[in-house]
């Protein structure tokens, strides 16, 4: 069985640059060839800053709702274990935002890199919208026939969870990846 991983990120801000970090990630694991639910995981972080007032308005978490949560260095090295026997990533925007931010995030505290393909559901489905821009999440569900709930948004399960409705439904549309079985 291959497995793919729907992955998701809320952070403090939008620039590792300047110091952000990651406040919740989520993992939901799905059998790759057939779609089928295996596990999820979701862990809130203490990210040892304050949260920007413009992520928290996206997201909704704030410094007091992490302040007693595992650290990022607690947590990478299950993180990484979990995505040791994962064959592909699903993620949208992932190319330009999630997966960078992770990378960064495990090189920082000196854990090995995700090296497996990436489905961008955002850079793939510009089939979804009408003028052929990139769909944000919405869109995206609306497009393929998902229910999107706004006030749900913005939280790393959930968005996973719709995200990835619409990828295993619309598999077809997000063209070929290359994906071997370990």
């Amino acid at each position: 069985m291959r497995v793919a991983a729907g992955i998701d990120i809320e952070t403090t801000g939008l620039s590792q640059e300047d110091g952000h970090r990651m406040v919740e990630v989520g993992i939901r694991l799905y059998n790759f060839d057939n779609g089928e639910f295996i596990v999820k995981f979701v862990q809130r972080l203490n990210p040892q800053r304050p949260i920007d007032p413009k992520a928290q308005a996206v997201h909704g978490i704030s410094f007091e709702d992490v302040a007693d949560c595992m650290t990022w260095e607690e947590y990478a090295p299950r993180f990484v274990k979990i995505m040791s026997k994962v064959d592909v990533l699903i993620a949208h925007n992932g190319e330009s935002f999630d997966l960078p931010f992770i990378n960064g995030e495990l090189i920082r505290v000196g854990q090995p890199v995700l090296f497996q393909p990436l489905i961008d559901t955002m850079l793939k489905a510009r089939w979804a919208t009408p003028m052929g821009k990139y769909p944000n999440l919405g869109e995206l569900c609306f497009a393929c026939g998902v229910d999107y709930d706004p006030s749900k948004a913005h939280g790393a399960d959930y968005d996973i969870d719709v995200m990835c409705q619409c990828y295993f439904k619309y598999k077809d549309y997000f063209g070929d990846v290359n994906v071997v079985p370990r």
